[in-house]
């Protein structure tokens, strides 16, 4: 009873307090925001206690700044730009469908007029966000319908006879396209879902995946840099202070662990964007219904290395694109062996 008399003023207090926060910080008050943040934060000393031990412990590294200030300089760069891409990557939109159908569907008047006198590929704009589909067959279908207009976008881009039973989410209860999955710990579908990236905190897709992978690139890099700080510290600092070796040295075991795995990463990740392809449409292929009949060598969403490499990297991150399936006659031709004078002519590409 003692105990509780004590405890309670101060629980009181505590939930004075925490009521304080949430209102001038609400996202707070939101559970997986909160554990968001505690990842971030976590990532952020991550990187500051590498990057301070070394600073903390080499006083060669301190004299070399002195002399040579371009040189820290430049990590420091390297540093910051890693973090900054960092959040960025985990704080940008995947592309969900949700907001894309709403898009579509408020713009749709908008998107008619237009598209009856440019005749240009099916398109919608919502301020800074641009649908397109590919192929300008989806532009005409579209015509005429009205209050069903993204039900009808989605039929269009499916085979005919396709139930839609099979393109509709049972959580979100929305018209998916093709390449759209929906995520359980985001709670809602995503255009070209890849998947769900627990040390960023979100899903990676069509919105974040180029931002991804120049994250990886960033941070591989600077892995490598540190990891190269950390072994000159050793050559020439090695049984000074045997704690302070046991300490960087336990620290350069993990951090090449995370180098061989963000090298694997980047690999593996940079053969998806040369064949347009995602993780998950690599991993489940059998289990996705519309990919089970296409043969295993041929990457239906491929447009030739090239073209994928501009779709990835050129196209605005406000723009999300929906991709049609392959007909029986693509599948034929990405079957087609090639030959001496298409290799030479960069069929591929």
């Amino acid at each position: 009873m003692v105990i509780e008399g004590v405890c309670l003023p101060i629980r009181d207090t505590w939930d004075q307090a925490m009521d304080r926060c949430y209102r001038l910080f609400p996202c707070l008050s939101d559970p997986a925001q909160r554990s968001s943040l505690g990842l971030k934060l976590a990532m952020v000393m991550v990187h500051l206690v590498y990057a301070g031990i070394l600073f903390l412990f080499d006083e060669d590294l301190i004299e070399k700044t002195k002399r040579e200030p371009w040189y820290i300089a430049l990590y420091l760069l390297l540093f910051f730009a890693t973090l900054v891409q960092y959040f960025i990557a985990s704080c940008s939109s995947p592309g969900y469908v949700i907001d894309v159908m709403r898009a579509v569907n408020e713009k749709y008047s908008i998107f008619q007029t237009t598209s009856v006198a440019s005749k240009q590929p099916a398109s919608s704009k919502n301020r800074s966000l641009v649908v397109t589909v590919d192929g300008s067959q989806l532009g005409r279908n579209l015509l005429g319908s009205n209050t069903t207009s993204w039900s009808k976008l989605v039929m269009d881009l499916y085979p005919p006879g396709t139930s839609a039973r099979t393109w509709t989410c049972s959580y979100c209860n929305v018209e998916q396209p093709p390449r759209a999955k929906h995520c359980h710990d985001c709670d809602r579908c995503v255009l070209q879902f890849d998947h769900h990236c627990a040390w960023l905190g979100t899903c990676i897709g069509q919105g974040n995946h180029c931002r991804f992978w120049w994250y990886i690139c960033g941070e591989m890099a600077l892995c490598i840099w540190t990891g190269i700080l950390y072994i000159s510290y050793l050559k020439a600092n090695i049984s000074r202070a045997w704690w302070k070796d046991a300490i960087m040295i336990l620290l350069l075991i993990a951090l090449s662990i995370v180098l061989i795995f963000l090298m694997l990463l980047l690999l593996f990740h940079s053969y998806l964007i040369l064949t347009n392809q995602t993780t998950y449409e690599l991993v489940r292929r059998r289990r996705i219904p519309y990919l089970r009949s296409i043969p295993e060598r041929v990457y239906p969403f491929s447009k030739g290395i090239c073209k994928n490499l501009y779709g990835f990297c050129c196209v605005r991150s406000s723009m999300y694109s929906m991709e049609p399936l392959p007909t029986p006659q693509e599948i034929e031709e990405k079957l087609r062996p090639y030959t001496c004078v298409e290799v030479v002519t960069c069929r591929c590409c």
